[in-house]
């Protein structure tokens, strides 16, 4: 199984693959998120694999823009528990480090160690990117803040394990394909629309699942482009689409919006 995914080698999607999928599957690293979609529909990648949300930051708006623009669907997720890890070149004490190379969302995930630590925190473009670069150039004052993967890739140490001040720290992933995944009777549905402009429709547009309790996990809403104020919704359900309840609400849904588009059903984690 090829799954492409975002970041350098090491990072947690590459963490996230290997839980999802295990050890036999072949991750192949992209610089950006539309690049893994491009991989998957070109037949570079079986399957892709996308952060959706990070429960401290939120969703990572960028993976449901691509959704709604490209025509693959979600066919899984997957959610991992992110352990921040201090790592740098074997044979570096720890007194040595002066300067912490991560992805700003780790950076500020682990503020209270950097502070407590009085270790100068340094921007870059990726977790694991920043533990290759400290590698091949030799640092020997330096460190990352990544996963213990990437220490493992890149043959260096782990200082310290376990940086982040809130350690309810997961994100959640979806696993991206060509084509729709069956019911498997434990499923969830991702779904993008927009209502009408005036009062109560987003009311009336809930009121499809309500009536069927069909429970939402989630909704929000993402502004459209070109378009101030108005706004897609997206939501989770616990259901699948070709569920009979769902089918109606889908059906009712319909009726009361502009636009609906179903991003995947698929299963769902426990």
């Amino acid at each position: 199984m090829r799954v492409a995914f975002q970041g350098e080698l090491g990072a947690y999607s590459e963490e996230a693959i290997i839980q999802h999928f295990g050890g036999e599957a072949q991750p192949i690293p992209r610089p950006y998120l539309k690049d893994v979609f491009d991989a998957v529909e070109n037949g570079e990648a079986d399957r892709g694999l996308v952060p959706a949300e990070n429960s401290l930051e939120g969703s990572i708006v960028r993976t449901f823009d691509l959704l709604l623009e490209r025509g693959l669907k979600v066919q899984g997720e997957t959610v991992l528990r992110v352990i921040h890890c201090l790592i740098a070149n074997k044979g570096v004490p720890i007194g040595d480090v002066k300067r912490v190379y991560s992805h700003p969302q780790a950076l500020g995930q682990s503020r209270a160690y950097l502070d407590d630590n009085s270790l100068e925190p340094v921007s870059w473009y990726d977790t694991a990117g920043s533990a290759k670069m400290i590698n091949e150039k030799g640092l020997d004052d330096a460190a990352a803040i990544a996963s213990s993967r990437a220490a493992e890739v890149y043959d260096m140490a782990v200082l310290a394990r376990g940086l982040e001040t809130d350690k309810e720290n997961y994100t959640r992933f979806f696993v991206i394909g060509d084509g729709d995944i069956g019911p498997t009777g434990n499923d969830k549905s991702t779904i993008a629309y927009i209502v009408e402009h005036r009062p109560g429709t987003l009311l009336e547009s809930l009121r499809a699942f309500a009536s069927r309790s069909l429970n939402l996990t989630k909704i929000e809403s993402r502004p459209i482009p070109g378009r101030p104020w108005e706004y897609t919704f997206f939501i989770d359900i616990e259901a699948h689409r070709d569920e009979p309840l769902m089918r109606e609400a889908l059906e009712e849904l319909g009726e009361s919006t502009k636009f609906i588009k179903t991003l995947g059903s698929y299963p769902r984690v426990q």
